[in-house]
C-alpha cells in the first residue's frame, strides 16, 4: 500500500512535467547529430504506452472526484490516512523515495476523494445487511504465537500448555510475529484485514473459550506455510441482536461494496457521465470505455425496470376500474 501510493504519486508528476512542458511542442529534449528530440516526439511516443494510459486514466479520475468530493475531506482525514498508511516511519520512506510531503498529501486526499464518491453510490439492502451480519464475529482479545515449522508450532503448543505457562514469554521468545513485542496480544473482529491476523487463525480463534489454547493452524500465503499457536483471552458472542453492532455491520456491508470490482465499475462509470468527461485525443480513445458502458447498462436497466413498474401500475389501475 505504501509503495502503491508513492509509486503512484510518481507516476502522476512525470505526466504534469509532460503536460506543462507539451504548452510548445517544439521544446527540444535533446539534439543531436542529423536530428533532435522534441516534446511533440516525445509525446507522440509515451501516450501509447500503457503505463501512460493508466496514468492518464487516474489523472481524469482523479480531477472528476476530487472537484466533487474533495471538499468532503479534511486536513485531518488526510494526515490520519498518512499515519495510517506509513506509521512512524513516514519522513524516511519521503526522503527515500524523493517526493515531498506536499506530493504525498494531494495523493491521499485524491484516494480520500475518490473512497467518498464511491460510498456516495451505496445503497445497502436488506440482503447487504443480513450478509454482512452473518460474516460478522465481533472484537476478540486473544494472543498469539507464529513460527515457521509445524515442529516448532507442535513444541510451542506443548510448552505453553504447561501448568502456569506465561503465554507472553514463550510469544517473546519464538514468535516472528510483530505482536511478540507485545506479548504477542492482539485484538481483532471479522474485518481485520488477513495481513493482521490470518482468516485461518481468526476462524480457529473464534471457536475457543476463554484461556484455551489452540491447536497448531497451517497459514499459507506467498511466502510459503507457517504456523500459529493462539491463546483466547476474552472471545464473545455477537448473540442474534444485529441493532447492537449496527455501525459496523453498515461499515462491513459498504466495505464490501466498495471491493466489489462490478459495483465500482458502474459508479466510476456513472460520474465520469456526469461530469460529461470527453476524450479529445485518440490514443487514449477506450481508457474509459468499459465503465462508461457499464453505466449506460445499468441506466438502461433502470429504465427498462421503472417503465415495467409503470406497465404493471397501469394495468393494476385499468383492472381497478373496470371492476
Amino acid at each position: 500500500m505504501k509503495k502503491k501510493i508513492l509509486l503512484a504519486v510518481v507516476g502522476a508528476m512525470s505526466v504534469f512535467t509532460l503536460a506543462a512542458c507539451s504548452g510548445n511542442t517544439n521544446s527540444e529534449i535533446a539534439s543531436m547529430k542529423g536530428g533532435k528530440l522534441t516534446v511533440e516526439d516525445f509525446y507522440e511516443k509515451a501516450k501509447t504506452d500503457q503505463n501512460s494510459q493508466q496514468v492518464v486514466f487516474d489523472m481524469i479520475l482523479s480531477k472528476v472526484f476530487t472537484t466533487k468530493y474533495g471538499d468532503k475531506v479534511t486536513d485531518k482525514d488526510v494526515e490520519k490516512e498518512i499515519k495510517n498508511v506509513f506509521g512512524d516511519s513516514f519522513e524516511d520512506q519521503l526522503k527515500a523515495s524523493g517526493l515531498t510531503r506536499k506530493d504525498v498529501e494531494k495523493s491521499v486526499r485524491d484516494s480520500l476523494a475518490f473512497k467518498e464518491g464511491l460510498k456516495a453510490h451505496v445503497k445497502l439492502t436488506d440482503a447487504d445487511l443480513k450478509a454482512a451480519w452473518d460474516s460478522f464475529h465481533p472484537e476478540v482479545e486473544a494472543q498469539l504465537i507464529a513460527v515457521m515449522t509445524e515442529d516448532e508450532a507442535k513444541e510451542v503448543k506443548k510448552e505453553v500448555s504447561k501448568k502456569d505457562a506465561d503465554f507472553g514469554k514463550v510469544a517473546k521468545e519464538k514468535s516472528v510475529d510483530a505482536s511478540k513485542e507485545d506479548s504477542g496480544k492482539v485484538k481483532f473482529d471479522s474485518s481485520t484485514p488477513a495481513t493482521t491476523v490470518p482468516e485461518e487463525v481468526k476462524a480457529a480463534a473464534w471457536e475457543l473459550k476463554d484461556g484455551e489454547v489452540s491447536e497448531p493452524i497451517a497459514v499459507n500465503s506467498a511466502y510459503g506455510t507457517s504456523y500459529y499457536v493462539v491463546k483466547m483471552v476474552k472471545n464473545q458472542s455477537k448473540g442474534n441482536d444485529m441493532s447492537k453492532f449496527e455501525d459496523k455491520i453498515k461499515e462491513i456491508a459498504t466495505d464490501t461494496k466498495l471491493n466489489d470490482s462490478e459495483f465500482t465499475t458502474k459508479a466510476i462509470g456513472e460520474e465520469l457521465v456526469d461530469a460529461n468527461v470527453k476524450i479529445k485525443d485518440e490514443a487514449f480513445s477506450n481508457i474509459l470505455t468499459n465503465f462508461i458502458d457499464a453505466a449506460e447498462t445499468k441506466k438502461s436497466s433502470d429504465s427498462d425496470a421503472k417503465s415495467s413498474d409503470t406497465k404493471e401500475s397501469e394495468t393494476k389501475a385499468s383492472t381497478e376500474e373496470s371492476k
